[in-house]
């Protein structure tokens, strides 16, 4: 039976994609640098902000786009974050049944734990596991792996739930269970390319994958 639950954060359980696309946006522009779509920065989200930095500007040195991102994404946070349904609902009967539950996500601590208190979140987590907390981010499986050691787990009755090739990529090399959610901006058929366990179409549908269990 699955005894834990991991959640990537952006995209996954707060609905942060304007802020960062706009966040992008706007660092590009001020810097005076190639502007780029929707279209090209969705695919590259859920990498850390330096790889997506370097893949949009072609630079090494992205510390200047760095600072223009994290100061419009702090000045902008509370407006353009919303709530994805059933965040809360679900955590709460996954609390009841006494399953343990934390974040794994390439966001620095701050921000991460600023988006989990707006929507009141931060209580349901056991652990938090953020680019700053590991030397390999996402793709590679230390996050997972540090979450999973962290709550003193099974990986075999662990899930880890994201919205992005990383987090399946992550998880699977960790040697847990994987759920995609269908809301991803990268599309559906995109996350089954790798082969997620499970794909979601609504956060509750995580309570059945728990009640009923792995195929093993």
């Amino acid at each position: 039976m699955i005894e834990c639950v991991l959640f990537d954060l952006d995209g996954t359980i707060v609905d942060t994609n304007e802020l960062i696309i706009n966040s992008f946006m706007h660092a590009l522009k001020q810097n005076a640098l190639t502007p780029l779509s929707r279209e090209q920065i969705i695919p590259h989200m859920g990498t850390t902000l330096q790889q997506q930095m370097r893949a949009f500007s072609g630079l090494e040195d992205v510390s200047k786009l760095e600072l223009s991102y994290r100061e419009f994404n702090y000045e902008h946070h509370d407006a353009l974050v919303r709530p994805f349904p059933q965040v809360n609902e679900t955590m709460e009967e996954l609390r009841r049944r006494g399953i343990k539950m934390g974040i794994v996500t390439t966001k620095i601590r701050p921000t991460t734990i600023k988006a989990l208190e707006m929507f009141d979140l931060l209580q349901y987590m056991d652990t938090i596991v953020t680019v700053n907390d590991v030397t390999e981010p996402k793709p590679h499986p230390e996050p997972v792996l540090t979450a999973v050691r962290n709550l003193g787990v099974d990986l075999r009755k662990t899930l880890m739930v994201g919205d992005s090739a990383v987090d399946i990529q992550s998880a699977k090399t960790a040697g847990v269970y994987t759920a995609a959610v269908a809301w991803s901006l990268k599309g559906e058929e995109t996350l089954r390319k790798y082969e997620p366990d499970y794909i979601i179409h609504d956060m509750t549908e995580i309570l059945a994958i728990v009640e009923q269990g792995t195929n093993e």
